[in-house]
């Protein structure tokens, strides 16, 4: 009877101790796979980050604005002053 309570002790005591031990090979597995990835991304001398990023984003938004301007003096300049004068003009009955 003691013997058999013995063993029942030892076998839950390793079944904690197995436990632990998962544990702590998928904590050291998935540790190591991040460490890997940090270290990777760390050597990785591709020249993509943020300020590439940044940069494209700011070269897009000067040339969008150009655009724009270039359209808006069109419009102000041209286009509108002809539309008022042939608007006029297709109004004008004495004419």
């Amino acid at each position: 009877m003691i013997l058999l309570d013995c063993i029942k002790i030892m076998k839950e005591v390793w079944k904690e101790e197995y436990n632990i031990m998962k544990k702590m090979i998928v904590k050291a597995k998935y540790g190591t796979k991040i460490w890997h990835k940090t270290r990777m991304v760390l050597r990785d001398k591709a020249g993509e980050s943020y300020v590439d990023t940044g940069v494209k984003i700011l070269i897009a938004v000067v040339i969008g604005a150009l655009l724009l301007a270039g359209l808006y003096s069109l419009f102000g300049d041209v286009v509108m002053p002809t539309l008022t004068k042939r608007i006029t003009e297709m109004f004008n009955y004495a004419g």
